[in-house]
């Protein structure tokens, strides 16, 4: 069991110049961290900073004339819009920290039974074209390297983001012992589902307790059934019923209960569990900061209590 939990946090994740309009809150990274240290959620000695990816590792998942076209600034306006972002040299280098960062934390979670990212979930990104602020899919990549490694033989990617994981969906096909399950909303983006390996698709409105319900019977079925080696969780709060991008209806309360159990259940079945803190939208930073803030408290409940 570790002192403290340790995450990962690059000051890139929230160095991206974007129009007041823009409804992607890129503050909310460095906000968390500094709420996080703030509130001793989390210290500075167990913070761990990535470096870039490696393109080599980005070809492993992705198109490389995909990769190529994002870093270079060359992708034609259709794909860089369906991105969500305008590009620029911060983006570059914000992504591919970022999807470094997801690879790190599920290191650290097989070193030390649990890891926090401070961004990731990148979901929508798929082989050759980036989708829903996704553009390269951090999950897959970070789940494929702790495979190839030899540190996993198996490994669950549970997502519990109010959009459907279709991105990972359709990598995940690629990948045998890469088991991609969603739980999201039915009636929102995207607006064509793929084929998870296992989906849970529940209707606007849902509740904590619906919701709930279905987190505490589907991981432990999931577990059963494929025994992984590592879970790398998804742990948006876009669920929240104030999101500015969500159709249910989850209580803060709610969220930090889902938080809990997932941790609870991974911790009781001795699984390492890499979490990301996923999508979050919301113009009031201080709300956003404290529905994130959840996972935080969750894993210092569940990791580091006696």
């Amino acid at each position: 069991m570790p002192a403290a939990i340790p995450f990962v946090y690059h000051a890139s994740y929230s160095q991206l110049a974007l129009p007041h309009t823009h409804r992607f809150p890129t503050t909310k990274y460095q906000l968390l961290y500094q709420h996080a240290i703030e509130q001793q959620l989390l210290f500075e000695a167990s913070r761990h900073i990535p470096s870039a990816i490696s393109i080599d590792t980005l070809h492993d998942v992705h198109c490389p004339e995909y990769v190529k076209r994002f870093i270079s600034g060359t992708l034609d306006h259709k794909a860089q819009r369906r991105i969500g972002f305008p590009w620029s040299e911060q983006l570059v280098n914000r992504t591919l920290h970022a999807v470094n960062g997801t690879v790190l934390c599920t290191q650290l979670a097989l070193e030390h039974g649990i890891a926090l990212h401070l961004t990731g979930g990148y979901h929508h990104a798929h082989y050759d074209f980036g989708s829903g602020f996704c553009i390269f899919n951090d999950l897959i990549i970070a789940a494929k390297t702790a495979i190839d490694s030899g540190r996993a033989d198996k490994v669950l990617i549970f997502d519990c983001d109010v959009h459907q994981g279709d991105g990972t969906a359709t990598l995940a096909q690629q990948y045998p012992d890469i088991i991609s399950c969603s739980i999201h909303c039915a009636q929102n983006f995207p607006s064509r589902k793929q084929d998870s390996d296992h989906d849970i698709d529940l209707n606007k409105g849902c509740s904590d307790q619906e919701y709930l319900e279905h987190v505490q019977q589907i991981l432990p079925y999931l577990i059963r059934l494929h025994q992984p080696d590592l879970i790398i969780y998804d742990a948006g709060v876009d669920i929240h019923q104030d999101d500015d991008l969500g159709y249910f209806n989850i209580s803060n309360q709610g969220v930090l209960a889902r938080d809990t159990q997932v941790m609870s259940i991974a911790k009781s079945h001795s699984i390492p569990l890499a979490a990301v803190i996923g999508g979050g939208y919301s113009r009031n930073e201080a709300e956003l900061t404290h529905r994130h803030s959840q996972l935080l408290i969750a894993a210092n409940e569940v990791w580091l209590s006696k």
